[in-house]
């Protein structure tokens, strides 16, 4: 029976994806999680979510491989001005690939900042994860509709209330549905209110991410 609190996947080799356990207390630490449906359809959003990896497989190609994970980083910078003039792979493939680089490190990051239990750090890479989400991959609002942008208009919020004392990002696949913020307990209320005042009653989940993860209880 696993007693796993956060689990952490790496899928560069998917058949045999390596699996490693994070337990981290944040109930302790006087966080918990909030997931906000921001509402939005994800219908008519195939083509924005195949894009990302289309675009990101592009520029993978030219190195020869099938996906950036085999990709040397520094390479990739220092190829950046071919990729663009010589082969003509749009601006928007270069920096969706460079989101690439830059999340896949902090996510190792993170895992260490909870093992080291420095809960701020944590939360800085949350913030820098989200702020890349936003400017390279580009996936808070559709290209199609660019006035409607809920995502963005709830990262917007929830800044306002939780400054330098929380982190938030788009949760998922991005374009519409959740996001995601680690909440001071003190700010849970002042923050559900907001939020739920923008997006309707019910819509935030303040969720308690077990240190153990989930148990079964023998009676």
């Amino acid at each position: 029976m696993r007693k796993d609190g956060l689990i952490e996947i790496d899928f560069k080799n998917a058949k045999e994806p390596k699996i490693d356990v994070h337990q981290y207390d944040f109930e302790k630490a006087g966080y918990s999680l909030v997931i906000t449906n921001t509402g939005g359809s994800h219908a008519n959003l195939s083509e924005e979510y195949s894009a990302i990896p289309k675009e990101m497989r592009s520029v993978a190609r030219y190195f020869g491989k099938d996906h950036l994970a085999d990709v040397d980083e520094k390479e990739f910078y220092a190829r950046i001005s071919r990729l663009k003039k010589e082969l003509e792979i749009s601006d928007r493939a270069i920096l969706r690939s460079a989101h690439f680089f830059a999340d896949n490190a902090r996510v190792a990051m993170e895992a260490q900042a909870l093992e080291n239990g420095d809960i701020r750090k944590f939360l800085d890479l949350v913030n820098a994860s989200g702020e890349s989400s936003a400017a390279l991959l580009q996936n808070l609002y559709s290209n199609v509709i660019p006035q409607d942008q809920p995502i963005t208009l709830a990262l917007m919020m929830s800044q306002s209330i939780l400054r330098n004392v929380g982190a938030c990002r788009v949760h998922g696949g991005g374009f519409a549905g959740t996001i995601q913020a680690f909440v001071p307990k003190e700010k849970i209320k002042e923050y559900v209110a907001s939020l739920e005042g923008l997006f309707g009653a019910g819509s935030c989940y303040v969720l308690h991410i077990r240190p153990k993860g989930a148990a079964k209880i023998i009676g």
